[in-house]
């Protein structure tokens, strides 16, 4: 769930800071509460499941953040920073760092699936790379301002449900405290 908890956060953040022109304001405003609201069940759910297994639930599982996950996480890090110095470099258009940051962030996921052993997070992993190369794709052209928009409001949504689904799916799967009663 801490995981969960983790993938809301970023999502709400892509939301929050792409959200902009070329955007309608009031669409950007809406997409910013939703956004919010979403981060807000999934912590609601991930202090509920906290709160269930400090009442005897299940115990979490394995060690999730293990030598697996820092390399990865390691790896993403010079990835990210590197790529957008690339970027630069290269005289990329700035709005293409969020499309590199979806890329990156999304293979990141694709990679944890198998260490962590849950294919959950391969979907949207999937989706945010598509999404960042979509974004890579669009950055070069007339378009560009639309980059924000595809690469991180569309990763954000794609974070943020997928949270929101697991977490819920989470909870629900859990005995509750009645059920162990009877």
């Amino acid at each position: 769930m801490t995981g969960l908890l983790i993938g809301a956060v970023f999502g709400a953040v892509f939301v929050f800071v792409n959200a902009h022109d070329p955007l309608n304001s009031t669409v950007a405003l809406l997409l910013r509460v939703v956004a919010g609201l979403a981060a807000a069940v999934v912590l609601a759910l991930w202090f509920t499941a906290a709160r269930g297994r400090r009442d005897g639930g299940e115990a979490p599982r394995g060690a999730m953040f293990g030598r697996g996950y820092l390399v990865i996480v390691a790896a993403e890090a010079v990835l990210l920073f590197g790529g957008l110095r690339v970027l630069a470099a290269l005289g990329v258009p700035e709005q293409a760092n969020v499309a590199w940051v979806a890329l990156v962030v999304g293979v990141h996921f694709v990679a944890l699936a198998p260490i962590w052993k849950t294919w959950d997070i391969a979907v949207p992993g999937v989706v945010l790379t598509l999404l960042g190369v979509a974004g890579l794709v669009l950055a070069p052209t007339s378009d560009a301002a639309w980059v924000p928009f595809l690469s991180g409001v569309l990763s954000g949504i794609v974070l943020l449900a997928g949270a929101v689904a697991v977490s819920w799916r989470t909870v629900a799967a859990r005995p509750s405290q009645l059920d162990s009663m009877s």
